[in-house]
């Protein structure tokens, strides 16, 4: 099955060749598997990466879906040969494709979209198991982590962790931008900040209430809240 899905896209690919590039998965670290374990320690406990979607978003519209996650496993160089790439993201239907190196043709369509930057991205899919002592380069998690439950659980992996500069959104700038996802998502953000701000700790512990409405703060967060 590995082999024919990545024969088949291979032989849709299309432009140059592209090395170098870090292929990375996202994922919220703070969320629980199906059967409510924790999900690092679920990792750490089974030694592979485990996708939060699964077939969760394969029929609702493309607003619905799942956008990046505050934490990413960085995946090694070898992992690239059993890789593809699509832009835009699948459920997009999209005619253009990339495998292993081979996607330039997608770098250069993302670059000239003018999609909303957390829709502009290439999906990347890792054909496999991915076990993450051997195809992980290294854990990066938001700073918002350090000191949690979850920086404990993720020194269990078996990968190094690293450190990115964090997704913060004040409450004076989500006010901003009532139109971007909802005046009513602007609403929970405020309810849900601490100091006058969001960031990721804050949204997992708030993982009681509808996902969906948390998806949408969220994206708030991620759009507005990047820090360089």
């Amino acid at each position: 099955m590995k082999s024919r899905a990545l024969a088949y896209v291979a032989a849709k690919a299309r432009g140059g060749h592209e090395a170098g590039l870090p292929v990375t998965l996202h994922f919220h670290p703070d969320r629980s598997t199906v059967d409510g374990r924790p999900l690092l320690e679920a990792m750490a406990e089974d030694g592979f990466y485990r996708n939060q979607v699964g077939g969760a978003y394969d029929d609702p519209p493309a607003a619905e879906r799942a956008k990046c996650g505050s934490t990413q496993f960085r995946m090694a160089a070898h992992t690239l040969g059993r890789t593809t790439f699509c832009y835009p993201d699948s459920v997009l239907n999209p005619a253009d494709f990339g495998c292993g190196t081979r996607v330039s043709a997608l770098i250069e369509l993302a670059a000239g979209d003018d999609a909303d930057l957390l829709d502009d991205y290439i999906e990347a899919h890792v054909h496999g198991p991915v076990d993450l002592a051997k195809d992980v380069e290294a854990l990066v998690l938001d700073p918002s982590h350090r000191g949690t439950d979850v920086e404990k659980a993720a020194s269990r992996l078996g990968c190094p962790v690293e450190w990115h500069p964090g997704f913060r959104l004040s409450t004076e700038e989500l006010r901003r931008h009532p139109a971007y996802r909802g005046a009513e998502f602007v609403e929970l953000g405020l309810a849900l900040a601490e100091d006058g701000h969001l960031d990721p700790r804050v949204l997992g512990e708030a993982r009681h209430l509808d996902p969906q409405a948390l998806k949408r703060v969220w994206h708030y967060v991620a759009r507005f809240g990047a820090l360089p």
